[in-house]
């Protein structure tokens, strides 16, 4: 592909945690190519894809331009996660990753518990470990770049312990705790006392996961010894959440800049997703805005008025008019003159 930046060495981890901020979480549907430069842009330590399956991706055919793992132009700062559960197939997927999508790192995903991964990688690894340790074995023996892992604490019971202790001999360069089990889910509360207890047992950088929704909590739960904290929910519609935590700018903006910047989404949505229609040569296929009708409501939660328009919006220009009664006051404010109602 062109216009990749050139990989960085082997140390991404290191020298990302060794600056403040959080990390945006893999997100099914949601941390795609807009979204994490969204959040790269506020400060995000780095950014992680959705999911790839390994099978998919080595099986699949050659399509560099899978969506999954494809970076928008420029985009660094970006790890690849994968899923699957044969050492052969992880490793040849890092290699075509790799040279695809010159990610910074590489992650494998110990903690989806939906059902359809179930067999095939996930948190499943979880009840069988020895087999997650030769996936990292495995990946980090087809690449030079930083490997890491992600975990739950458990398939049904606490074993992150062990599992962290195995991954770390097995060469994980970081290892990031969501503290639920699988089978719990999304239910319940994130224990942080059990991922407290993970980063200080092991060697190995550990990133805590769960529950992390403002920059208050954020802090309280680094505090606990954690190298760093991974945001999922609170950074959907809110990436100045990475902007609080990197420079310590807690103020939330405006709805004029909330606004804008829901609408710029929607704008690097529809450039990245606008590709050539397959069917009409030398016509495009225009991107759908609703991937995004569960996000952008979420930039304005004081204005509810505009969700309906948001959440039934199909194009760029639906969202430009479902919000436009904030943005286009936000254009008279800025036009008007000091002494005739304008900003001092």
């Amino acid at each position: 592909m062109t216009g990749l930046p050139t990989p960085p060495p082997a140390g991404f981890y290191a020298r990302r945690l060794a600056l403040p901020g959080a990390v945006l979480a893999p997100m099914a549907g949601y941390s795609d190519a807009p979204m994490r430069r969204l959040a790269a842009e506020q400060g995000a330590l780095w950014t992680v894809s959705e999911m790839i399956s390994a099978r998919g991706l080595v099986l699949g055919g050659d399509n560099e331009g899978l969506n999954l793992g494809r970076p928008y132009p420029g985009e660094s700062g970006r790890v690849v996660q994968l899923f699957g559960a044969d050492p052969d197939v992880l490793a040849a997927a890092v290699q075509k990753a790799e040279a695809w999508f010159s990610p910074a790192a590489f992650d494998l995903n110990m903690g989806c518990p939906v059902p359809k991964v179930r067999g095939k990688g996930g948190a499943c690894l979880l009840q069988t470990p020895e087999v997650a340790y030769a996936l990292v074995r495995a990946m980090r023996s087809a690449t030079a770049l930083d490997v890491s892992a992600k975990i739950r604490l458990g398939w049904d019971s606490d074993r992150s312990l062990e599992v962290a202790r195995g991954l770390s001999e097995a060469g994980a360069a970081v290892i990031t705790v969501h503290g639920r089990t699988s089978a719990q889910r999304y239910t319940g509360e994130a224990d942080w006392e059990a991922i407290a207890r993970v980063a200080a047992a092991v060697p190995t950088p550990v990133v805590g996961s769960g529950d992390v929704l403002t920059p208050e909590q954020a802090t309280r739960r680094r505090a606990l010894g954690v190298a760093a904290v991974m945001i999922g929910r609170g950074a959907v519609g809110n990436p100045w959440i990475f902007r609080a935590l990197a420079g310590g700018d807690w103020a939330v903006p405006d709805a004029v800049t909330r606004a804008r910047t829901a609408l710029r989404h929607a704008e690097l949505q529809d450039t990245f997703y606008t590709v050539p229609d397959r069917h009409r040569p030398g016509a495009l296929r225009r991107a759908s805005m609703r991937p995004l009708r569960k996000v952008l409501p979420k930039y304005l939660p004081d204005l509810p008025e505009l969700h309906p328009a948001l959440l039934q919006a199909e194009t760029l220009e639906d969202v430009r008019a479902a919000l436009a009664p904030v943005t286009a006051a936000g254009r008279r404010e800025d036009a008007a003159p000091v002494g005739a109602g304008g900003r001092p």
